[in-house]
């Protein structure tokens, strides 16, 4: 479904993320770094459609074009957690505005907006301006990639791959990874919205995503995630140690073992971090991470 804003703008939406990749893949592949959550995610949802896998309606895609025809920009609602918050990468500040517009045109109700700045922010201002809401800053994250990896100091252990014997200890941490970030960067436990979906969890148990990093006696003290790699970008996360057993130096181990590994397939490898978590930015600087945008989860309050 297509929409004309105006300057020679359109606004195409989709609910096929193969037409999507299709249309977009040369403006996504321009900076695969930025666009990594959307390459990811779009990836993974046309493999499962392949696969038979039915989409949420609810899910879409969004293509900006610009003059001469030319994709400036895209977005996507594809998150299975409320409120469902848009995610946008890099576009024209009209056409953010323009998105807001159309979406507030067709019923679409929207109180969350994820993504770069500035384009994330300008969408989130007009939708608080038709609804009459406001806008909260709900998180501020920083991208980073990782240059050249220093290698911490070696502790005791090893990574380990987790498997579906540990379902139940990946959920576990996972839900407590969240509550623990916000209280990490000083906000309300449970403030930040998420829901996990334990046929994701199998998921990505199947497919090799989760790997544990185990102490001499074999015992799981650090998970560490990563996403496959998509236009020859992975990126790292969640990343969580339980409070017990911080202190060891099992994560920065984890995640340079991870990203070292990652690195050695040719790939290059990121991460996000909370800008207000001074602990995991310490961390990922130490190993050689490096900012490359900085982008925000927006909340447009009734």
């Amino acid at each position: 479904m297509s929409a004309n804003p105006a300057d020679g703008l359109s606004l195409e939406f989709s609910t096929d993320p193969g037409e999507f990749l299709d249309t977009a893949g040369g403006y996504l592949a321009a900076d695969p770094l930025v666009s990594t959550v959307v390459t990811t995610v779009a990836d993974r949802a046309r493999a499962q459609q392949a696969a038979g896998v039915t989409q949420p309606e609810r899910d879409w895609w969004l293509v900006v074009r610009g003059g001469g025809d030319a994709v400036v920009g895209a977005a996507m609602r594809t998150a299975p957690f409320a409120p469902y918050p848009l995610f946008l990468l890099p576009m024209p500040e009209e056409a953010a505005t323009a998105l807001a517009t159309a979406l507030h045109e067709r019923g679409e109700e929207v109180s969350a907006v994820n993504g770069a700045l500035p384009a994330a922010e300008r969408c989130a201002a007009e939708l608080a301006r038709l609804t009459g809401g406001k806008l909260v800053v709900a998180q501020h994250t920083r991208l980073h990639v990782l240059e050249q990896l220093v290698q911490p100091e070696r502790v005791p252990g090893r990574l380990v791959a987790a498997t579906q014997a540990h379902a139940d200890l990946v959920m576990e941490w996972l839900t407590a990874f969240m509550g623990d970030a916000d209280e990490q960067a000083g906000r309300p436990r449970g403030s930040s919205p998420h829901e996990l979906d334990p046929h994701t969890v199998a998921r990505r148990l199947d497919a090799g995503e989760l790997w544990f990093w185990v102490d001499d006696a074999g015992r799981p003290v650090h998970l560490t995630a990563v996403n496959p790699a998509s236009f020859g970008v992975s990126r790292v996360g969640p990343v969580y140690t339980p409070p017990e057993h911080r202190g060891h130096g099992w994560a920065s181990n984890a995640v340079a073992e991870v990203s070292r590994r990652v690195q050695a397939e040719g790939v290059r490898v990121c991460l996000f971090t909370d800008q207000a978590n001074p602990t995991s930015n310490k961390l990922y600087a130490a190993l050689g991470y490096r900012p490359v945008v900085d982008m925000a989860n927006l909340l447009v309050i009734r």
